[in-house]
């Protein structure tokens, strides 16, 4: 069967799910949203998804459903994204599996480190990990989706995609041709070296712009904020090789260089390119809009992550740990984002 004769369900449809199911229906896919966001949901009903990036400014019509008419669905789809929240993935995965076809497969297009979790739900054989690296998109109301950089900047290639087992299987290559109607993608026979490379950046830029309240611009030029993202990052490609990930540049830097952060040329290597990745916009990563929307992050599943497999390793990971505590205090609203977060982090740990 030809890709777009397969119907195609976004289990959440956020900002990733929503600019991917836009554009996919733009290249005549057929698409299918399902989203629990009632007006978001219903403008695309009424008027079509409005999608503003280097394509254009251009409406999007194709079906939209709210999770609870779901039910209405009976033809089963061929091919399932997982676009949730990570706290939201357990209960999403097998809420998704009834409306997913005998042979289909269910790609997860999330953060963090939800594979196998899916895997367990709607079996090894119909799930495909989806890494998406550098997909600057927001809401930014119902029925409206940003994205700011273009395609391919810089030859950066947004999707990878590979199978749980390693191996490039035609499956794999029908998505990322599919994929490639979105932005760059690839087949990856290293999808958990790319998803832990995913991982690090994540939780590095995600929580110190929620701690600090700086944009992407404000974090490059805050030297506190880069220390703090820096040491970061070396923790957590500290755990992933001791549990043998193979793990993909992080920014375009080698991992044997994260990880050995704490040494002078390898920090000014690493800081020399953090200063340049900024952002005229002051673009906010997820995690800070979350923080700005008094919505509950995903911080337990980044940088929780990576102190409860650190703590598996015999790897110390105190500075995610205080990040966990201060996004907690954050999220509760005992503290406010400040900048003067990352000093006191930093200090902290003595640093």
């Amino acid at each position: 069967m030809n890709s777009k004769n397969k119907r195609i369900g976004v289990f959440g449809a956020g900002a990733v799910g929503s600019y991917i199911g836009g554009l996919l229906s733009k290249a005549d896919y057929d698409i299918t949203l399902i989203d629990p966001w009632d007006s978001h949901i219903a403008q695309i009903q009424q008027s079509g998804l409005r999608i503003t990036g280097p394509e254009g400014d251009f409406v999007q019509h194709m079906k939209a459903l709210h999770l609870s008419d779901a039910q209405s669905i009976t033809d089963p789809f061929d091919i399932i994204f997982l676009s949730v929240k990570s706290y939201d993935t357990e209960w999403a995965a097998h809420f998704a599996k009834r409306f997913l076809s005998n042979n289909g497969v269910m790609l997860s297009a999330q953060n963090c480190m939800n594979d196998l979790l899916v895997a367990s739900i709607v079996g090894h054989d119909r799930q495909i990990p989806c890494v998406i690296s550098g997909f600057a998109v927001a809401l930014t109301e119902p029925g409206k989706v940003i994205r700011r950089q273009e395609p391919e900047g810089g030859g950066h290639k947004v999707f990878r995609v590979g199978e749980l087992h390693g191996k490039i299987t035609p499956r794999v290559e029908e998505i990322v041709g599919m994929l490639t109607n979105v932005d760059g993608a690839y087949a990856t026979q290293n999808i958990w070296g790319e998803r832990w490379s995913k991982l690090t950046l994540n939780a590095g830029s995600n929580p110190v712009m929620a701690i600090t309240g700086l944009g992407a611009q404000g974090l490059a030029e805050n030297p506190s904020a880069r220390k703090l993202y820096i040491q970061i990052g070396k923790e957590s490609v500290q755990v992933g090789q001791a549990l043998d990930y193979q793990i993909e540049p992080v920014n375009g830097i080698a991992a044997e260089v994260w990880a050995r952060a704490d040494e002078g040329d390898a920090l000014e290597e690493i800081d020399a390119v953090i200063e340049t990745r900024g952002d005229p916009e002051n673009w906010r990563s997820s995690m800070a809009q979350d923080v700005d929307k008094g919505r509950k992050t995903e911080v337990n599943q980044m940088n929780g992550y990576i102190v409860e497999k650190g703590m598996e390793a015999g790897i110390a990971t105190p500075v995610n740990e205080a990040v966990v505590r201060l996004i907690t205090d954050i999220e509760s609203g005992k503290i406010k984002p400040d900048p003067s977060h990352a000093d006191r982090i930093l200090d902290a740990n003595r640093l």
